[in-house]
């Protein structure tokens, strides 16, 4: 009987040695699972950071905070572009402060109940402006070229616009 009990308590002890070799197997298996989705996540989401910082560079090209040239043609020139670039900009929106249908720059009338308006400004460097411009519905764009006179008053001369047709 005491033989019998040991070969029980033997049988019990491996099943539950194997019991719990399996279950350690099939966590550490799982774990290794989650820890190489998480390792290819983390390789995805780097390659798509280094993606983004091209074209982050490649847009930053076209700006007047990244043309040294052209930062140095205005403080060399006298003015402060801390001060400058932000008056340029706040000029061309100020535009949009017009009374009647005839916007200041932009050659179109708005074709909704709503005033064209110019949305978004980008100062490619120390002559050049690219805006572009809305009214609700239609949109478009224009290419400014700007100065400052003697006096320091800022002077806008439309060069280029294009409405998109509405489909």
């Amino acid at each position: 009987m005491k033989s019998r009990i040991f070969m029980y308590l033997f049988i019990f002890s491996l099943l539950l040695v194997v019991f719990q070799y399996v279950n350690s197997k099939n966590i550490l298996e799982d774990y290794e699972d989650k820890l190489e989705k998480k390792i290819q996540k983390q390789t995805e989401l780097e390659r798509q950071i280094l993606n983004l910082e091209d074209q982050i560079f490649d847009l930053k090209e076209f700006t007047i905070d990244e043309n040294e040239g052209a930062l140095t043609y205005l403080e060399d020139a006298g003015y402060d572009t801390s001060k400058l670039i932000p008056a340029i900009k706040e000029g061309l929106y100020n535009m949009n402060n017009y009374n009647g249908d005839d916007h200041p720059i932009v050659p179109y009338v708005s074709m909704t109940e709503g005033k064209i308006l110019i949305d978004k400004i980008r100062l490619l460097n120390h002559r050049w402006i690219i805006a572009n411009f809305s009214d609700g519905k239609h949109w478009g764009e224009i290419f400014v070229t700007y100065e400052v006179d003697n006096e320091g008053n800022l002077k806008y001369k439309l060069v280029e616009y294009f409405m998109y047709p509405t489909s």
